[in-house]
């Protein structure tokens, strides 16, 4: 792309002197190592953008920005590491694509409605690992932003964000040919947002809206300004002040939209409270964990955290509890009712799907409840003991997660053949003690209910005690003996030796 004017040398310094704590990538097309990631190209001009927040840029805050007005919404950074071990799920009951990570931890949740509009934003400081990540969500977002301008420890210390601003080199490696402004335009980037701060420069201090200029001026592709929010943007007609003091293509906006994301409505603010329930419902709606709704909402409240509304907020510890504290608890009821119905409608769908597919496996409907055992008497004991009697090799557990409703079931083989419960449970132990009972049952054994009689495996563990309580007698006897000799022997060697002392 051509450049307007100045020079590598004259910018460089600047940048790296003066103001920049954050540059992004917003790739269109990009090249690394004859790969190509591709995604829909976006329009980075007269644009009203949601900053990347972590914490707070997740998927109901972004639609609510969308609701008011905002043209781009941007994702909460995410850790390259972190996303390369996710797997993408297509989530049925709420719509959504979910990339889970393998402790079923859901790290990015997106929807249609945002497809056109949300930018993927990720921290990273290795190419091959930020081109998988590229790879990996490609289809579902519109853009790919690399973060070059977080000055926190947890993202510099990885060599991350900020830290990209000192190594051109790594810049370089992440997009073919770079040295910062100009370097980066010619990697084909479609856009570079800049946030007029220095690294060591927090929210507090003014923006540097004229370095913003400057940069403006030198390239030809969008420029994006950011971090107006303390200076410039209180409603939605600061907006375009700030644009045009920074002379940039778009604003992106951060604090001023965590605070009050009605700031993108050309009608102006919205009340609190009302900004407050639209949120919730998107935070219901896309099973938001609570701990971040509360903490979005938190920020929403800023000085109105001290009232009693405040603190009963604070408080909460369920999506249910924060229902109730905006008065909106039966919303809270027919929307879960709703997503819950619907779960199991697919689950049940799956389940026939899958009885007759597992045609090798033998099911039966069964739960296990722990009221019906003795202490410590578990039917997966049972089965490990009889194999061990049978001499066939010990039962393996294959245990898998439903995404729909996080619900457990587990298939175990025993002597070549599969059993499993048709019936989900909450946890995987609870799904592999079902497991165990399918085959206990199938086989005919003893499974050590209460009401089966004699236990004999509470049986072999009271001989067990036994024999343990009486070798540790015989070990006390013989410590109590083995004293007593080394009690005599001190005693003679001490008279022995005292008639050797000079009197």
């Amino acid at each position: 792309m051509a450049v307007r004017k100045g020079n590598l040398d004259s910018i460089c310094p600047l940048a790296e002197r003066m103001f920049l704590s954050f540059v992004s990538l917003s790739v269109s097309e990009h090249t690394t190592k004859g790969m190509t990631v591709n995604t829909p190209a976006l329009c980075f001009r007269s644009k009203k953008i949601l900053a990347p927040m972590v914490r707070v840029g997740t998927l109901p805050m972004r639609l609510l920005a969308l609701d008011f007005g905002a043209d781009i919404v941007y994702c909460e950074e995410l850790i390259d590491i972190k996303m390369v071990q996710c797997k993408r799920v297509v989530n049925e009951v709420l719509e959504t694509v979910d990339f889970v990570a393998p402790n079923e931890r859901v790290v990015f949740r997106t929807c249609v409605r945002e497809k056109d509009c949300v930018v993927f934003q990720m921290g990273s400081a290795d190419a091959e690992r930020a081109l998988a990540v590229a790879k990996l969500v490609e289809n579902d977002v519109a853009g790919i932003d690399v973060n070059m301008g977080c000055p926190k420890e947890y993202s510099t210390k990885g060599g991350m964000g900020a830290a990209l601003l000192s190594d051109p080199d790594k810049i370089e490696c992440l997009e073919d040919t770079i040295s910062l402004v100009k370097r980066i335009e010619k990697t084909g980037v479609a856009a570079i947002a800049v946030h007029g701060r220095k690294k060591e420069e927090r929210p507090q201090h003014p923006v540097h809206c004229e370095v913003i200029k400057a940069i403006s001026e030198a390239v030809s592709v969008p420029v994006i300004a950011n971090g107006g929010s303390h200076d410039f943007i209180k409603e939605y007609t600061d907006i375009e002040a700030f644009q045009q003091a920074a002379g940039a293509s778009s604003v992106m906006i951060a604090r001023a939209a965590m605070w009050n994301p009605s700031i993108f409505r050309r009608e102006g603010l919205c009340s609190l409270k009302e900004v407050m329930q639209e949120y919730i419902k998107y935070a219901v709606r896309y099973d938001n964990h609570y701990t971040n709704t509360k903490y979005c909402l938190c920020q929403m409240l800023r000085e109105q955290l001290e009232t009693t509304e405040g603190k009963k907020l604070h408080a909460a510890q369920s999506t249910q509890e924060i229902c109730e504290v905006f008065e909106m608890g039966s919303f809270y009821e027919e929307t879960t009712a709703i997503l819950e119905a619907k779960a199991s409608l697919k689950a049940k769908t799956q389940d026939e799907d899958e009885q007759m597919e597992d045609t090798d496996v033998i099911k039966m409907a069964v739960r296990f409840d722990k009221r019906e055992y003795p202490p410590q008497i578990t039917p997966k004991m049972y089965l490990l003991e009889w194999c061990r009697k049978a001499k066939h090799p010990q039962p393996v557990y294959e245990t898998v997660q439903r995404p729909l409703d996080k619900l457990f079931c587990s298939v175990v083989t025993v002597a070549e053949q599969k059993y499993r419960s048709t019936l989900w449970d909450k946890s995987k132990k609870l799904a592999e003690q079902a497991a165990a009972i399918v085959c206990l049952r199938t086989l005919g054994l003893p499974e050590g209910k209460l009401n089966e009689g004699e236990n004999h495996l509470i049986n072999k563990r009271k001989r067990e005690n036994e024999e343990f309580l009486n070798n540790k007698e015989h070990e006390d006897d013989h410590l109590v003996e083995a004293s007593h000799k080394r009690a005599h022997f001190t005693e003679g060697a001490s008279d022995s030796s005292s008639s050797e002392v000079p009197q």
